[in-house]
């Protein structure tokens, strides 16, 4: 019977020390659990969607949705001449497609030409600038201007390209200007002869353009000296 009171009143005294210590620990609540647990940024727990990096992204890396860095074209301009639609008759209608004229080049002598086709205009168009950039030649020139008259001939279509003065800007349509102004030429005369197609105007003064030859490699090939 002693041991049993003792007993008694040893546990009564463990239950009010046991009551301080839970009230001084607090309750893991639910709320709690996902804040510090899965929702939250404790420990084992993932970071809060809205302002944290998502699963599988790393430190430094941008988030989904914004492009890592834009594409590098190498200083190169492109311009579209023209986009050319053809239709075809099919048994269940007719059928489009698409060319795209394209002209690409960095201004400071570099140009070239491209022609691409496609089911869809954006398709076309970056076929024809690949081209373009294929097809990269690199213009003689003499300050803003070409180094002498040339005649230039592609189809039915003859394009003339004349030195001028410093001033006098690019005189030419708008085929032949897309060539010129891309390929770095700002005083220039043109005339065009025959058809007016575009692409024949372009092509006959890109390879105008090719054409041209400075003043050291004439003398080399002719073995003069040119004072």
């Amino acid at each position: 019977m002693a041991d049993e009171t003792t007993n008694e009143m040893q546990a009564g005294q463990q239950a009010p020390e046991a009551a301080a210590d839970a009230a001084a620990t607090p309750a893991a609540s639910p709320a709690g659990r996902g804040r510090a647990g899965v929702g939250g940024a404790g420990p084992g727990g993932r970071q809060d969607r809205r302002g944290g990096r998502g699963r599988g992204q790393r430190r430094g890396e941008p988030r989904f949705g914004t492009p890592a860095e834009e594409e590098d074209t190498g200083g190169f301009e492109e311009n579209v001449v023209k986009v050319y639609r053809c239709a075809t008759v099919v048994k269940g209608g007719r059928r489009f497609s698409f060319a795209a004229l394209v002209v690409v080049g960095d201004r400071q002598g570099q140009v070239g030409v491209g022609y691409g086709k496609a089911n869809e205009v954006p398709s076309a168009v970056e076929k024809a600038t690949k081209a373009a950039r294929r097809n990269l030649i690199k213009v003689k020139l003499m300050g803003t201007t070409i180094p002498h008259q040339t005649l230039a001939k592609y189809g039915a279509s003859k394009v003339m390209l004349l030195p001028a003065g410093e001033g006098t800007g690019v005189i030419a349509g708008a085929s032949v200007r897309a060539v010129m102004e891309l390929a770095g030429v700002r005083d220039v005369l043109t005339k065009a002869y025959g058809s007016t197609s575009p692409k024949n105007l372009v092509k006959a003064a890109f390879l105008g353009l090719k054409a041209l030859r400075s003043r050291d490699e004439v003398a080399r090939a002719r073995a003069v000296s040119i004072s």
